[in-house]
């Protein structure tokens, strides 16, 4: 499942630059984290970086947005298909 920032987030901008997906950005109030680009971290690290990281432990696994190990291996794969390949030589 993706993670989800909640209400207790005091906005102090620790996690946003720990995200390897980009996927935490302000929102209206406070941070949030897109779940289509939230892997937990699978791929990256060993544990999402975003919850080793903030002070109020505020991040928690969303509920609503279950994924297995797999779904997220396979949405890793997906997000960072082709950022490691080199640029294609202008004609």
């Amino acid at each position: 499942m993706a993670l989800l920032i909640t209400d207790d987030c005091i906005n102090c901008d620790v996690c946003e630059p720990e995200c390897p997906n980009d996927a935490i950005y302000m929102g209206a109030e406070i941070y949030e984290i897109d779940p289509d680009k939230c892997t937990e971290c699978v791929g990256h690290f060993d544990e999402p970086q975003c919850q080793q990281v903030c002070p109020v432990s505020c991040i928690p696994f969303n509920p609503a947005w279950r994924e297995t190990p797999e779904q997220l291996r396979a949405k890793y794969e997906r997000l960072t298909a082709g950022k490691d390949a080199p640029a294609s030589p202008l004609p």
